[in-house]
């Protein structure tokens, strides 16, 4: 074969990248493509995108290559770059949005051999089914099972070299962003990314599963960024010791195969409950602003904004406190979470949410969130809301998650919703 192209979308990574590598090894020259399509919604995750990008482009210079970018509608500038360099096959990575399967049904359409591979999971997500028949898991548990026991494949060796078609135009990665980031001065591209892994390995990961809830420790990982945007391989993450930390890793291919079979998880609910949401503006547009008057809440919202990333502890309780407290629907939060969270993909996203909501894969759907109790056993001292939510760094341990009850009024702090009637 001549000339093949790599469409990039959710695998901006040379190291364990099937569809490159089988490009590379079949092509004499290869495009790798990246297209900037207004109709993949980005929020403001666009200025750790474009480092995704310039130092993709980077690696790939590296090795004679280039990344070379687009703008417009994926699979339009996809046909019109084969057509330039005369590409006989289209390589790409499987996903399972409603809008990637789309882009994938219409590249199949093309004046080309489409192929995909997997890479964004660590198991494909249709690969497992369930022994008592059905097209997907439903239920964790028994899943987990099936995927700890399932073979794998072999990660895909970096090419050690990529040839570009002569006088092919790369294009220009943006300067900037359409959009106004968080402060947070997270770096995106693999080479952060494999940088923060290996400091991760040296000093977070044996400690993981006894403070990964301590909320003021902050011990986690944060390689979920690197991991939706597929600077990291899934696959090579899931050879880490330490089954607490391989289990998230499970719990992300879980929602990604329900994904699959349910593509309309980000706006359906999956199991139906007959909920009644609630149509509160005020109460939403506190909760978004970290101005509930619930410490452990607005701590975390706060943190959100200004970082484009939450604790997952404290993502379970702010979800709960809205769905749960508020009454409001989990589309609502979920589509905020989904516009400011680095990590923001549509399958975990949306997957957590409706897990939290009772309207997803729990199968206790009427599941409690009491954020005060969640509160005082993961912040006990109150680090994490006193990071956050400095109106209360001089109160007392005792007041801190309740400021409500000191006898002291504190200024400058609101009072959470059921006391504002009183």
């Amino acid at each position: 074969m001549d000339t093949a192209i790599v469409l990039f979308n959710r695998d901006l990574r040379l190291h364990d990248h099937p569809a490159l590598a089988e490009a590379c090894a079949r092509a004499r020259h290869v495009v790798p493509l990246f297209v900037l399509d207004p109709a993949v919604p980005a929020g403001l995750r666009m200025p750790f995108l474009l480092d995704c990008l310039r130092d993709l482009r980077e690696a790939l210079r590296a090795r004679g290559g280039d990344l070379v970018v687009r703008r417009g509608d994926a699979v339009a500038e996809t046909v019109r770059l084969a057509r330039e360099t005369g590409a006989r096959a289209v390589h790409a990575t499987a996903d399972v949005s409603a809008l990637a399967r789309d882009r994938e049904r219409r590249l199949a359409d093309g004046p080309f051999a489409f192929r995909t591979f997997p890479g964004v999971t660590v198991v494909p997500p249709g690969e497992l089914l369930p022994a008592g028949g059905g097209d997907h898991y439903r239920v964790f548990t028994p899943y987990w099972r099936a995927w700890c026991a399932a073979r794998r494949r072999t990660a895909a060796q970096a090419p050690a070299s990529v040839t570009l078609p002569p006088g092919l135009d790369p294009g220009d990665i943006p300067d900037g962003s359409p959009h106004d980031g968080p402060p947070h001065g997270a770096r995106g591209g693999e080479g952060q990314a494999r940088a923060r892994l290996e400091r991760w390995v040296r000093d977070g990961l044996a400690g993981y599963a006894g403070r990964r809830d301590d909320m003021a420790a902050d011990r986690t990982s944060r390689l979920s960024p690197y991991i939706r945007f597929g600077c990291l391989s899934p696959l090579e993450l899931a050879g880490l010791p330490g089954e607490e930390f391989v289990r998230q890793l499970c719990w992300r291919d879980f929602h990604h195969q329900v994904t699959l079979a349910f593509p309309e998880l980000n706006r359906r609910d999956y199991r139906p409950r007959g909920r009644h949401w609630h149509d509160d503006a005020d109460a939403v547009a506190a909760w978004k602003e970290g101005a509930t008057g619930v410490p452990i809440v607005d701590a975390g919202m706060r943190q959100l904004r200004a970082e484009g990333w939450m604790h997952n502890r404290a993502r379970l309780i702010t979800a709960g406190y809205l769905v749960r407290e508020l009454g409001v629907d989990w589309r609502t939060g979920a589509a905020h979470f989904f516009e400011l969270l680095l990590d923001g993909e549509v399958a975990d996203n949306s997957g957590n949410w409706q897990w939290v909501a009772g309207t997803g894969n729990d199968t206790r759907p009427n599941r409690g969130f009491n954020a005060i109790r969640q509160a005082t056993r993961f912040d006990p001292d109150g680090g994490y809301v006193r990071r956050y939510v400095p109106e209360l760094a001089d109160v007392p341990v005792r007041f801190v998650h309740e400021p409500w009850r000191s006898p002291v009024p504190i200024r400058g702090y609101p009072q959470p919703q059921h006391l504002r009637a009183a």
